[in-house]
């Protein structure tokens, strides 16, 4: 800068000169007009060096100007380097800082891919365990399954007994109530058997007195004898004369209702097959059964092995079918007759599949007439089973294959043969022999008996 500066001084001076110098020469060049010419080329050759020079220093000077600008840029170029070098430097460090980083970040890569590697392996094994584990876990829930299973059989079972258990406490509240009522009538025994001794002191007396009047009645039993065989020889000719009669068939039908018994009472003890007679029907066997319930019971329907079938039309049902020693059914008829003469209680005799005993009792059972369909009537409820299963069956018309009297949509007895059937039962002790054998659809049977007996000839 300080040389360009020099420089226009000395341009400056040597143009002064050529102003001076031009300003001579015209002063001169007035006084002669000839020499005007001259003077003008004088001049020029005076003045074409500077001109010359002028040029050159004035495209030195642009030159200048031009490297000087040059110059300035590089000189801002190189304060922009130096800025961007700096930067450089600085990313430089940065970088290195970065690099130091990145092998910190590299080393704790691998250690992370070692931990890695080590867990992968402590992870297969884990798997492997779980796998093993899993496969222990399926057995114990097909062995929880099987438990699972034994638990419901279980919980059936406690249903079961929990039921039985209920009946059971029924049965002990009974027994209760009898021994109750027999420690009553145990005291009111006592009291007779007191009054007794008192009668028996009394009757001591009164047999010695006996004694004296024996003597003197002894003096005439010579004739009480006589009358006695009297009496026998009669009562033997009167049996001769029944036999007769038997025997010629002239035995009025009186004779033969009074001879015949319409009941199993007269027979008390002996259980067994009997011979009945009952108006409207005629003389008919019977099983008589004093095992189950007390003497006088008259079987009147019996299941106990299966080897009768109970689809029979309505007709048979009427009638009666079956073996008295097997399965049986007495015959609707018979038992429209024996129940009409008399009132009649009903006993149930039931034995479910895993042998446990129960019974239901009514206290006026029978049934209409044919022309009323049989219709059942059963009284009042009690027993050892807790439900009142043939309850359902109750004011129902009896029900065959060939004669419908259910209020179902189709015909129960088609299924399930003969019975008082609804839609269609509750309990059904003609059903086929097998799971439709049932009391109130959860007791399962194998065994079945229905037992009638008057209730007025018991109380005499």
């Amino acid at each position: 800068m300080g040389t360009i500066k020099i420089k226009s001084v000395f341009l400056l001076t040597v143009f002064k000169m050529f102003l001076v110098a031009t300003a001579i020469g015209d002063k001169t060049c007035e006084f002669d007009s000839k020499m005007e010419e001259q003077c003008r080329i004088q001049s020029y050759k005076t003045v074409e060096p500077l001109l010359d020079y002028f040029r050159q220093v004035r495209n030195g000077l642009k030159d200048k100007e031009i490297k000087e600008n040059k110059l300035n840029a590089l000189n801002e170029l190189n304060s922009d380097l130096m800025e961007k070098y700096h930067e450089i430097v600085k990313i430089h460090e940065k970088f290195i800082k970065e690099a130091a980083l990145l092998d910190e970040y590299k080393n704790k890569v691998m250690k992370g891919e070692n931990d890695l590697q080590s867990r992968q392996i402590k992870v297969d094994k884990l798997e492997s365990e779980i796998n093993s584990k899993q496969n222990i876990i399926v057995k114990l829930e097909g062995h929880l399954s099987d438990k699972s299973t034994n638990l419901k059989i279980c919980q059936d079972q406690i249903k079961s007994l929990n039921s039985r258990l209920i009946e059971k406490d029924e049965i002990i509240k009974r027994f209760s109530e009898n021994i109750k009522n027999n420690t009553e009538h145990q005291k009111t025994l006592e009291l007779k058997l007191e009054k007794s001794k008192s009668e028996l002191i009394k009757q001591d007396k009164d047999i010695q007195l006996c004694r004296s009047e024996i003597d003197t009645l002894s003096r005439t039993s010579e004739n009480i004898r006589e009358q006695q065989k009297r009496i026998e020889s009669q009562l033997k000719d009167n049996q001769r004369k029944l036999i007769d009669k038997v025997i010629e068939n002239q035995l009025s039908q009186s004779e033969i209702e009074i001879l015949s018994p319409t009941t199993c009472i007269p027979f008390g003890e002996n259980s067994g097959v009997h011979r009945l007679h009952v108006s409207g029907v005629g003389s008919f066997d019977v099983l008589c059964d004093s095992q189950l319930a007390g003497p006088g019971w008259i079987v009147i329907q019996q299941r106990v092995g299966g080897n009768e079938s109970f689809n029979r039309d309505w007709a048979t049902y009427r009638k009666g079918f079956g073996a008295l020693d097997s399965d049986f059914f007495l015959g609707l008829e018979k038992i429209h007759r024996i129940t009409s003469l008399e009132r009649h209680e009903l006993y149930i005799h039931l034995v479910d599949v895993n042998g446990f005993t129960y019974n239901a009792r009514y206290d006026d059972f029978k049934i209409s007439d044919e022309d009323n369909g049989y219709a059942l009537s059963l009284g009042k409820f009690k027993g050892t089973i807790i439900r009142d299963a043939m309850r359902d069956g109750e004011n129902m018309q009896f029900t065959t294959f060939d004669r419908d009297n259910d209020i179902d949509g189709d015909n129960c007895a088609d299924t399930y043969n003969g019975w008082w059937h609804t839609n269609c039962y509750y309990c059904n002790l003609n059903a086929p022999y097998g799971p439709d054998l049932i009391w109130y659809r959860k007791n399962k049977l194998k065994e079945a008996k229905m037992l009638i007996r008057p209730i007025e000839a018991m109380k005499k």
